[in-house]
């Protein structure tokens, strides 16, 4: 029989996400732009997202653009 490793990616406990809002204020905070430019910079980022990060979280998909 062969044996199977545990790596900590399986064994990790997934965070949930804080919430496009509170995202958009913490760039806003850290990188001392407008709420408007934070929320421009956050929508590009989501665009650009990898698959495996919109299956983790599927609202990923609802940004247009």
């Amino acid at each position: 029989m062969r044996k199977t490793r545990t790596t900590k990616a399986t064994t990790k406990k997934r965070v949930k996400h804080p919430g496009f809002e509170k995202v958009e204020e913490k760039i806003e905070r850290r990188q001392g732009v407008s709420k408007k430019r934070a929320g421009a910079i956050l929508s590009s980022r989501t665009r650009a997202a990898s698959p495996a990060a919109k299956r983790r979280n599927p609202r990923l998909k609802k940004v247009k653009g």
